[in-house]
């Protein structure tokens, strides 16, 4: 298991360089202090390699690990911009913000269920958002640069899975002025599976969603939580033949006594021996597959 994020100078050589430039009282305070915090950090580090290693094993042939496989969950983007994107930095902005303003009624009558279909010819039949519930998972209605939806019908996208590529059921919201529609899938995902390894509790941080996958599935870019009192110091991965198993080992920013206490989030990419696959990517700490974020629940 190896680190995939430079780690910056440590405590430990920022206080001997500060000493080697001009000794003071505390000095010798400051070293051990420095050498305590980094063994308490490669401790931790160890500790989390052992805990990664625990819930690879766990997962292998799991009911949890049989679940991912057989079920849809969403690994990539579930919404496609129009062909050629979006035309202007504003409207980029309404996008990610979710700026839409509706001047269309959308379809009432849908059907409540559709099929996942992958390339090697399996299908999962999941049920269907509205085009009115899809459309809210997009949409926030506030004011300044917008994007105006003019019509939707049913079609299909692909979307990245934990089991492979798949065409969607989706909706295809019609925008102003732009002569292909915008994607957003309707399928529901499955629920998550349940872990089979009780969560690690007592230890902050861990990885909150995944981002992307990269096209050649050999990087993995992630959110992770940390509080104002933490730092990333690595993620760390564990592959076996059917897990890829992220730890983020923290660093303490505590400085007299003070802190932020205000919860934030880091986003950071991990490099991987070989590509994904249809590898569960897992949180070491809660033992959950990491999946990408939707609106349209369980």
């Amino acid at each position: 298991m190896r680190s995939r994020l430079r780690r910056p100078v440590s405590q430990l050589t920022a206080a001997v360089l500060a000493c080697g430039l001009g000794a003071t009282a505390g000095c010798g305070n400051q070293q051990e202090n420095a050498d305590s915090n980094q063994q308490a950090d490669a401790d931790l580090r160890r500790e989390l390699g052992h805990r990664a290693r625990q819930v690879a094993k766990a997962w292998e042939r799991s009911p949890a690990a049989a679940a991912w496989r057989t079920g849809y969950h969403p690994t990539g983007a579930v919404t496609q911009l129009p062909r050629d994107g979006l035309r202007s930095k504003g409207e980029n902005r309404a996008y990610q913000t979710g700026r839409f303003v509706l001047r269309a009624k959308l379809p009432a009558a849908e059907p409540k269920d559709g099929r996942v279909t992958w390339n090697r010819h399996e299908s999962l039949t999941r049920p269907l958002a509205g085009a009115e519930e899809t459309y809210q998972a997009l949409a926030d209605d506030s004011a300044g640069t917008h994007l105006t939806v003019t019509g939707a019908k049913l079609g299909d996208m692909r979307v990245s899975t934990s089991r492979g590529p798949a065409t969607v059921p989706a909706w295809l919201f019609s925008l102003k002025g732009y002569d292909s529609p915008l994607k957003q899938a309707a399928a529901i995902p499955s629920k998550l599976p349940r872990p089979p390894i009780k969560k690690l509790v007592g230890v902050a941080g861990g990885v909150e969603r995944l981002v992307r996958i990269s096209a050649d599935g050999r990087a993995v870019t992630v959110d992770v939580r940390l509080s104002g009192c933490h730092e990333l110091a690595a993620v760390d991965e564990w592959e076996t033949r059917s897990s890829v198993v992220l730890t983020t080992p923290l660093k303490s920013r505590k400085k007299d006594g003070l802190c932020l206490k205000r919860a934030k989030s880091q986003q950071t990419t991990v490099k991987l021996d070989r590509p994904v696959g249809d590898r569960a990517v897992l949180d070491a700490r809660s033992g959950q597959p990491l999946t990408y974020e939707t609106r349209l629940r369980p």
